[in-house]
């Protein structure tokens, strides 16, 4: 269970992405040959399946509607607590990496 930020960033927003955009300056033909690894070609492939992932699953968020208006709709609080507590363990192991 992955728990997303809806709110502002906590971070500085003011990026330069300049440097992540192909220039569109005219290229010159200089002999060289670029050639992307089979990781970076994933990569791309898979930044461009998620760009056409809606964020929303519209159906899903139907269902609940139904389910909660026919009183169907029950919250586990356990699952949810289980589920935020192995969140925390996951982001502490991979920060205890870094130190």
């Amino acid at each position: 269970m992955k728990i997303e930020s809806l709110g502002k960033p906590l971070g500085p927003t003011h990026v330069n992405e300049a440097h992540l955009r192909p220039s569109s300056a005219p290229k010159s033909n200089t002999g060289e040959n670029v050639q992307l690894s089979s990781l970076a070609s994933t990569l791309q492939k898979a930044e461009a399946a998620l760009a056409e992932t809606p964020k929303v699953d519209s159906g899903r968020i139907e269902e609940i509607k139904q389910a909660i208006r026919d009183g169907r709709f029950q919250i586990d609080a356990n699952r949810i607590a289980d589920g935020l507590l192995a969140e925390v363990r996951q982001m502490l192991d991979s920060q205890a990496g870094r130190f």
